[in-house]
């Protein structure tokens, strides 16, 4: 379904506070996670994409954790996380997101995942479902096409650089997300990268980059046909990662479950259309 228009140039980055989380590294008995959290009261865990890193949930976070305890993550191989030297699949990341809802001790946790976070929650619902109570999948689906693919990963190891600064990092996001408003891309480069001699360098592991990417063409449709969970897919109209056919495959082999289709939206969602997103997941979970 299409769920409303997203106010044009609106940027919930710059209108929410972002400077009140604790940042801390938990160790889940196999890797060690970097995490941020804000607020109390049920667990909601957010997993982001490749290459990026748990602060690209601090707005979202701002708003849900009134109700909730937000805690982003970076995952194995991103951001201050453990980067080791493989380990790099779709059970590898759903196998952290179990030891990290048991470590927490929290009860079950509702986990909302943007593309690689999207397939890490669905496979870790299906795998887990004792230690999951709901799936919000953002523009990430079985069925995407090879040719998607290809340019996702081409993207993804062209992103290992040397910048000068900041700036220079903040002109190179915005050319390659072109879409994203400005204070997310600065909230992305001043929380990605890292002093080296000579400049900045991606917190990412450019190895652990190139691993992911080529899990992300595992096949996810067992996960999916699995999964017992309440699972909400979202997915940009815009979106050049999962095309329309792939979304309409995946809801012939899962009818039942929601699917909201933000217009005006690539494949970021969440960060070029926060309002519509944080409406998706509130009517989610309170349905």
């Amino acid at each position: 379904m299409r769920n409303g228009q997203r106010r044009r140039g609106y940027d919930m980055a710059a209108d929410i506070p972002c400077d009140h989380f604790i940042l801390r590294r938990i160790d889940v008995g196999r890797i060690t996670l970097n995490v941020r959290e804000k607020g109390s009261g049920p667990l909601m865990l957010f997993f982001h994409g490749i290459t990026s890193n748990s602060a690209v949930f601090e707005p979202l976070m701002a708003r849900l954790s009134d109700r909730f305890t937000t805690i982003a993550v970076d995952q194995r191989g991103h951001g201050l996380s453990d980067k080791p030297q493989t380990g790099y699949e779709a059970n590898d990341y759903a196998d952290d997101i179990a030891g990290l809802v048991r470590t927490l001790d929290r009860g079950h946790a509702i986990l909302v995942g943007h593309s690689l976070g999207a397939r890490n929650s669905v496979t870790a619902a299906a795998k887990y479902p004792d230690l999951v109570r709901s799936v919000i999948a953002i523009d990430f689906t079985p069925y995407i096409e090879t040719e998607a693919l290809d340019a996702l990963e081409a993207r993804v190891n062209a992103g290992s650089q040397l910048f000068e600064n900041v700036k220079g990092v903040e002109a190179y996001l915005a050319g390659r997300y072109p879409n994203i408003p400005a204070d997310a891309i600065r909230l992305r480069a001043k929380s990605g990268y890292r002093p080296v001699a000579g400049g900045l360098r991606p917190l990412a592991s450019p190895a652990a980059m190139a691993q992911t990417a080529k899990g992300l063409r595992s096949d996810l449709v067992p996960a999916y046909r699995d999964v017992t969970k309440p699972v909400l897919i979202v997915r940009g109209e815009m979106s050049k990662l999962v095309s329309a056919a792939a979304l309409a495959n995946t809801s012939r082999l899962r009818p039942d479950l929601p699917v909201v289709v933000v217009p005006d939206a690539d494949h970021y969602v969440n960060e070029v259309s926060p309002e519509i997103t944080l409406k998706a997941i509130k009517n989610f979970i309170d349905a």
